[in-house]
């Protein structure tokens, strides 16, 4: 798949396409994803998703909290493994949006693109303020020769998942939901940073993970199963999101990964995560000694979902 983010250059060949923010990348859109692959192996056309970053809220929308399921590395991954030809990212700007429905199909769609065929949702809008409609590009298609197949409501509600509903799922812990939609495992991923130390000092060495795109949607706070990889292999662990109420006061949120049998340094090194399951609320003890020992069941609630999931 090459990855296009800039339309200086128009394609030199004929495209089929789709066009979305596909925030998460799950199965819904793996759906749509799937025929425009198998359309472009039937009909000679590249297969091409027109994408947008920043997300159009994002700018529209200057105080908006939207946080993504995906940062832009982590959707150019997902999309990557679809079977695509092309990817292309077009920078959402205020100009951008302000472009009429017909100056975004002839100025991206025909000269830039390319497209002979557009596969799209039924209930897609677009055009300066999303005032067009799947019927608008019909009548666009006839006008400038290029066929628009539509994804019928009964297809996208046959699977009933969106990228709100996942965020939704995300917001509130609820893993299982979450990845069965994605169709794979919700993923946090930076690098590891110094932390104050302190769960070296009680038997439990964490790794600090920090993540720069600060639109990055984080889970609620609390304690995860997760894995990781570490040289082609994988390695389980814990992983806490949260404050640390029992050590710190008014510490900001911190995601700290105690990974099982790993003993290697790896401050500076990039980290990626996949969360598995919640085991519970982040909690404040007594005492260290009250907080260690809950860390240790913690430990073995864990290992018991693991063992389980290897055997299932």
């Amino acid at each position: 798949m090459e990855v296009i983010q800039s339309l200086k250059n128009s394609f030199s060949e004929n495209t089929v396409a789709t066009i979305g923010t596909f925030d998460g990348v799950h199965i819904g859109h793996q759906k749509i994803l799937e025929r425009l692959v198998n359309t472009s192996k039937n009909s000679n056309l590249k297969s091409t998703v027109l994408t947008f970053f920043p997300h159009p809220r994002m700018v529209l929308q200057k105080d908006t909290n939207i946080k993504l399921i995906n940062t832009i590395d982590e959707r150019i991954k997902l999309l990557k493994a679809q079977g695509l030809d092309y990817l292309v990212i077009k920078p959402f700007t205020k100009s951008f949006s302000r472009l009429t429905a017909e100056e975004f199909v002839v100025n991206v769609l025909v000269e830039q693109l390319h497209v002979k065929k557009i596969i799209i949702g039924y209930d897609h809008h677009f055009g300066r303020n999303r005032t067009a409609n799947i019927d608008d590009l019909k009548r666009f298609g006839q006008t400038y020769n290029f066929e628009v197949e539509e994804i019928s409501a009964q297809d996208i509600n046959e699977v009933s998942i969106s990228s709100t509903k996942i965020r939704k799922a995300l917001a509130e812990g609820d893993i299982e939901t979450a990845n069965l939609f994605l169709g794979y495992n919700f993923m946090l991923q930076g690098t590891v940073i110094k932390g104050k130390g302190l769960g070296k000092t009680i038997g439990f060495p964490t790794a600090n993970i920090n993540i720069e795109e600060d639109y990055k949607l984080i889970p609620k706070q609390g304690v995860y199963v997760i894995q990781s990889q570490y040289n082609n292999q994988t390695i389980y662990g814990m992983m806490n999101i949260g404050t640390n109420p029992t050590i710190n006061k008014n510490s900001n949120q911190s995601i700290e990964v105690h990974l099982f049998n790993f003993k290697k340094d790896i401050y500076d090194e990039f980290i990626h995560v996949e969360l598995l399951h919640r085991i519970r609320d982040e909690q404040k003890f007594d005492s260290i000694e009250d907080l260690k020992k809950q860390i240790q069941e913690d430990k073995t609630s864990a290992l018991h979902f693991i063992n389980k999931m290897q055997f299932e």
